[in-house]
């Protein structure tokens, strides 16, 4: 029973969107997906996918990729993305999967799972400031970020609920990196820390295939775990 991740499918099954304009990484992703996807995760692991599942642009659009996703091996726990537009309240989206009897996906929102030898958690995060590439400048970055940090507080705070006498490792799964080689988001990192966090892993980044997997220099290692950045092939993710 092992614990993989990878971030960022970006799977469009009932709403095509190409993805190969973003590298040639990206041509027949859903088969290289599934076919390495099923040589390394069996029906006892669990898989965390921390955002950018789906295109689609509500349920029952991304209705498909769900099943998708259901005929994999292994137990799913996805977390939001910024391309998630089709995410509502995790009621509402757990109901949606009952109904059509896919059993093997739950979200990861505001809470916290025991995943074999460890706890997971995660929010999706967010830009630290609006002068960033690829960050809306419009947004109310204050706000936005004050939210994903409530958000990952409430997550940990989950998380030390299901703490036991013998306490287990902290991984926190975030969409947004908390920190690259242009920018660190100093009040996540400092949170992780604060609250014991012992590894971090993140997607978002794409087409950066010289990057360090992880970074181990602002005191809690952060992992990058984009589908492309793992040429598609989840990531055994140990404590």
């Amino acid at each position: 029973m092992s614990v993989f991740s990878i971030s960022d499918l970006h799977l469009s099954l009932s709403v095509p969107k190409p993805m190969d304009v973003f590298g040639s990484r990206w041509q027949g992703y859903v088969e290289k997906l599934e076919k390495r996807w099923r040589a390394v995760v069996t029906e006892r692991d669990t898989v965390i996918i921390p955002g950018d599942v789906s295109w689609a642009m509500s349920l029952d659009e991304a209705e498909a990729d769900f099943r998708f996703i259901d005929s994999l091996p292994g137990k799913k726990l996805i977390g939001k993305g910024n391309h998630d537009y089709w995410w509502t309240t995790v009621s509402k989206m757990t109901a949606f999967l009952e109904d059509r009897g896919i059993t093997s996906v739950s979200f990861l929102h505001n809470n916290a799972y025991v995943v074999e030898d460890r706890i997971v958690c995660g929010t999706k995060g967010w830009f630290p400031e609006g002068k960033l590439a690829g960050a809306d400048r419009d947004a109310d970055f204050a706000k936005l970020k004050a939210r994903e940090l409530t958000r990952l507080g409430a997550s940990l705070d989950e998380a030390e609920k299901l703490q036991g006498e013998e306490k287990l490792p902290v991984q926190v799964y975030l969409h947004f990196p908390p920190a690259t080689t242009d920018f660190v988001f100093e009040e996540e990192i400092s949170l992780m820390k604060d609250r014991g966090v012992d590894r971090c892993f993140f997607g978002h980044i794409h087409g950066r295939y010289d990057l360090p997997q992880t970074d181990g220099t602002h005191g809690i290692p952060l992992t990058l775990i984009s589908a492309d950045f793992l040429d598609f092939i989840p990531l055994l993710t140990k404590i």
